[in-house]
C-alpha cells in the first residue's frame, strides 16, 4: 500500500512539474564553455522570464533595501521571495497576512518590536534565517517559507544549526505562528524558553507532498543571486 502511494505521488510531483515548466520561458543550459557560464552569469541576477508578476498589496509594501538593525529589543521576521506578492497562503491554506500577523503578535507580547523583510538570495528556509539574523538588532530571526515552513534562526549559528526548526508546515495553525513571534523574542531577551510544542503527522506529509514540492519549486523562481533583502512595511489594519 505504502509503495502504491508513493508512486501515485511520485506521478502527481512530475505531472505538475512538467506542467509549470512549460508555463515558464526560462531556458536551462548546461553548457561549460566559459561564454556559456558568463551568460549564466550575466543573467543570474534577475528575476526567470515567464514569472508573473508581484501582486500589489495595500498591507505589505516595500519601502527600500533593508538597513542592519542597531535596537536590540527587535525580531526580525524574514521572509521568502515568493511570500504574499506571488503566493497568498502556506501549504495548508493559511493567508501569509494572518500569518505573519500572528508571528509579529507573539513578538509584541513580550514586549519587542517586529520587523519583515523579503530575502531574494534563496528559497531555502534555514539560509534565510541565517540572512535575516544579519539584520536583526537582537541577532534573533524568524523565517517563513511561502509554503510555511519556518525556522528561529541566531547570529553566528552555521546556516544548517538552528533554535526551533518547524518541517511541517501543515500542522503548524495560527497558535503556534503566535507562540513562534514569541519564543523568538524570549530567545532575543537572552531567556531560555521551552520550545514550542508541535504536531508530528507522518499523514500529513503523504497528503501535501506534491503540493509541498510544487510550491517549493515556484518560489525558487523568484531568487534572485546577489540581490539584498528589502525593508517590508506591514499593515495589519
Amino acid at each position: 500500500m505504502s509503495e502504491e502511494i508513493n508512486e501515485k505521488l511520485l506521478r502527481e510531483i512530475i505531472r505538475q512539474v512538467i506542467t509549470e515548466t512549460k508555463s515558464s520561458e526560462k531556458k536551462v543550459d548546461f553548457g561549460s564553455s566559459s561564454s556559456n557560464n558568463s551568460a549564466s552569469t550575466a543573467t543570474a541576477t534577475k528575476p526567470a522570464p515567464g514569472t508573473d508578476a508581484p501582486l500589489k498589496l495595500d498591507w505589505f509594501k516595500h519601502v527600500g533595501p533593508a538597513k542592519k538593525g542597531t535596537s536590540s529589543d527587535e525580531v526580525v521576521i524574514a521572509v521568502l521571495p515568493g511570500f504574499a506578492e506571488h503566493m497568498t497562503e502556506n501549504l495548508k491554506g493559511i493567508k501569509h497576512k494572518d500569518i505573519l500577523r500572528q508571528v509579529t503578535a507573539g513578538i509584541e507580547e513580550q514586549g519587542l518590536k517586529a520587523r519583515v523583510i523579503k530575502v531574494y538570495r534563496t528559497a531555502d528556509v534555514s539560509f534565510a534565517g541565517a540572512e535575516g539574523d544579519k539584520y536583526s538588532g537582537s541577532g534573533v530571526a524568524i523565517a517563513i517559507q511561502s509554503k510555511g515552513t519556518t525556522i528561529i534562526h541566531q547570529k553566528d549559528l552555521e546556516p544548517l544549526s538552528n533554535l526551533e526548526l518547524f518541517p511541517q508546515a501543515p500542522v503548524i495553525d495560527l497558535d503556534t505562528y503566535r507562540a513562534i513571534g514569541a519564543n523568538a523574542a524570549r530567545y532575543a531577551k537572552g531567556e531560555s524558553p521551552s520550545p514550542v510544542p508541535t504536531v508530528n503527522d507522518q499523514m500529513a506529509r503523504v497528503k501535501y507532498q506534491a503540493k509541498s514540492a510544487l510550491m517549493h519549486i515556484k518560489e525558487t523562481k523568484y531568487v534572485v543571486t546577489g540581490k539584498g533583502p528589502d525593508e517590508i512595511e506591514v499593515n495589519f489594519d
